[in-house]
């Protein structure tokens, strides 16, 4: 089962009051049903199905005619559909003839939660966590009413947008902790706990990823730090003799020989406590700055 049936599996079971109903109903409708003769509701998920009969059952008192077939996409997923004949009241009722919800299906937080519900419900789709990209969308089939829908999103700091696909406009929110706060928003609770589980647990991983990265980096960048130092004393010691330098680049030189794949921090000590005078890092880095111009010189004469 996908993450996505599992989020709509339990906000199909919440409890939820009446005025709730209404809203989240005609969000549903507003997105997921055919609307001429007879209103037709098409769904792969059974729970969704039942939880939409459910609805008009207790609201309007209507049954719906159920037809189960086999989809044609790859998985071959049953498709639930749900047909009952027009009625212009309920239509009116959950104030489907306009493109935007009016106020009274929206008009406080408890509602605008809901109908956001009932918009996943019909239309929504999540990533499993576990996969490698946090991406949640939902699909609408016009521009006003996909602007609509991101406002509403973002006046919850969801940081969604909308971005054209075909003929139809996705709503989309990409970072991780904003999916967290929908999940938590829409009252689907115990997918929020599985995907902050999940969420955690892949942060933790990169990050420790990126530290080991980083540290190997570092040791790389040591290492060919101190193999350059290398080649440079090599050189001058082959082309002119070490005697060429100076005292303390000399001894530089020969410490770095002895010690050639430690650190300047860790060579700076290692003088300090042999030689008994204090030599820090910055001052070993001038000196084998003055060692490699020195190299430098050297390679230009050969050429």
């Amino acid at each position: 089962m996908s993450f996505t049936s599992v989020v709509k599996n339990e906000l199909s079971k919440l409890e939820i009051d009446k005025i709730e109903a209404i809203t989240e109903l005609s969000a549903i409708l507003r997105n997921n049903a055919v609307i001429d003769k007879n209103i037709k509701i098409s769904t792969e998920n059974a729970s969704v199905a039942r939880h939409i009969f459910k609805l008009f059952k207790d609201l309007y008192d209507i049954s719906f005619k159920i037809t189960v077939r086999q989809g044609y996409n790859y998985n071959k997923n049953y498709i639930y559909i749900l047909e009952t004949n027009k009625n212009m009241d309920i239509i009116k009722d959950l104030d489907l003839n306009d493109i935007v919800p009016s106020d009274y299906i929206v008009g406080d937080d408890t509602l605008k939660r809901a109908y956001i519900r009932g918009l996943f419900i019909a239309s929504g789709s999540i990533n499993d966590p576990k996969k490698s990209r946090y991406h949640l969308e939902i699909i609408v089939d016009n521009l006003e009413y996909a602007n609509y829908i991101n406002d509403l999103l973002n006046s919850y700091y969801l940081n969604s947008k909308v971005i054209r696909r075909d003929n139809r406009f996705m709503i989309y929110i990409k970072e991780a902790e904003k999916i967290g706060d929908f999940l938590r928003m829409i009252g689907a609770i115990n997918a929020l706990l599985y995907y902050e589980d999940i969420r955690i647990y892949r942060d933790h991983k990169n990050m420790t990823n990126r530290i080991n990265n980083c540290e190997q980096a570092n040791v790389d960048k040591i290492i060919m730090t101190a193999s350059n130092q290398v080649n440079d004393i090599e050189l001058i010691r082959e082309k002119a003799g070490l005697e060429l330098l100076d005292d303390k680049c000399y001894l530089a030189a020969t410490y770095r020989l002895k010690y050639r794949e430690v650190s300047l921090t860790e060579l700076s000590e290692i003088m300090t406590i042999e030689t008994g005078n204090s030599i820090t890092k910055s001052g070993l880095h001038h000196r084998f700055n003055k060692i490699k111009e020195l190299a430098n010189r050297l390679r230009e004469k050969d050429n």
